[in-house]
């Protein structure tokens, strides 16, 4: 018989930057810890993504024991310190959400506007300015940082296999930026999943994911392409937009290990019903 389990593990500690993978990893209050813990904003504090500035992409990150490292080709690495102790307050704008942040570094602003030839600064979220998570999906003690919505994206191996089969591609994994992926799942399992445990931890599945053009992007160059959204467009496809993957939020703080077994609690109609 086989059973479902936790196969990889990625945050991204900078908004729409490279992420991390790790086989071990904290959960706190508003995800994985350090998860789009900063992002980058414009001249009118709205947030940037590889939707407006693909090459955002190419910038890697690592992280240390106290200092959050950026790295992308031709610049020199940027180290800065994972817990910052001042900076301005910025009201800065995620969608249709307002919520405060601190910036990050001067240094840091430079670096990034010369490499994306866009001026931007980076902020950060500190541990006391909260960002709720949508009432109308969770409960009014979810939070999040700087992520779309939620805490996590959860998308199973075998969804991404069915896809690059329509396709007849091998995208990778990367392009679609999950937190959380899961084997031994058939194709698509999670559209049908409400409520999961991953080791100690339990996860509520309110809303599938609706996607953008960031998939499109190759990771390693920044060029963009036609796929997946094409072949998302003609099979993924409800109320005008396309789905791959779902939201999660989380009940408990913990750890999560890449290994963990992961149990399907409450299932209900697909999200997306195609």
């Amino acid at each position: 018989m086989t059973h479902s389990t936790l196969s990889a593990i990625t945050l991204y500690p900078v908004k729409s930057l490279a992420g991390i993978s790790v086989p071990r990893w904290p959960v706190t209050k508003t995800g994985l810890q350090y998860d789009r813990k900063w992002m980058l904003i414009d001249k009118s504090a709205q947030f940037l993504s590889q939707r407006k500035l693909p090459q955002m992409a190419l910038i890697k990150t690592a992280l240390t024991d106290s200092h959050l490292i950026l790295s992308a080709p031709g610049m020199e690495n940027l180290s800065l310190p994972l817990t910052p102790v001042d900076g301005d307050i910025i009201t800065s704008t995620i969608w249709h959400d307002r919520c405060e942040a601190r910036s990050a570094s001067l240094e840091a602003d430079h670096w990034l506007s010369h490499f994306l030839k866009q001026d931007c600064r980076l902020v950060y979220q500190p541990d006391g300015m909260i960002r709720p998570v949508d009432p109308d999906y969770g409960s009014d003690t979810d939070t999040v940082a700087f992520s779309d919505g939620f805490p996590f994206l959860i998308i199973s191996e075998n969804s991404l296999a069915s896809l690059n089969r329509d396709m007849r591609l091998n995208l990778p994994m990367t392009r679609f930026r999950p937190n959380l992926v899961i084997s031994g799942c058939p194709g698509y399992a999670e559209d049908s999943w409400r409520e999961i445990s991953i080791g100690a931890i339990d996860f509520r599945l309110p809303k599938p994911c609706s996607r953008c053009s960031v998939p499109t992007i190759d990771p390693d160059t920044a060029q963009t392409g036609k796929e997946p959204l094409a072949t998302l467009n003609r099979i993924r496809k409800w109320q005008n937009k396309v789905y791959f993957g779902q939201n999660a939020l989380h009940n408990q703080c913990g750890i999560l290990t890449v290994g963990d077994t992961v149990v399907v609690k409450v299932a209900g109609a697909k999200q997306p019903p195609i």
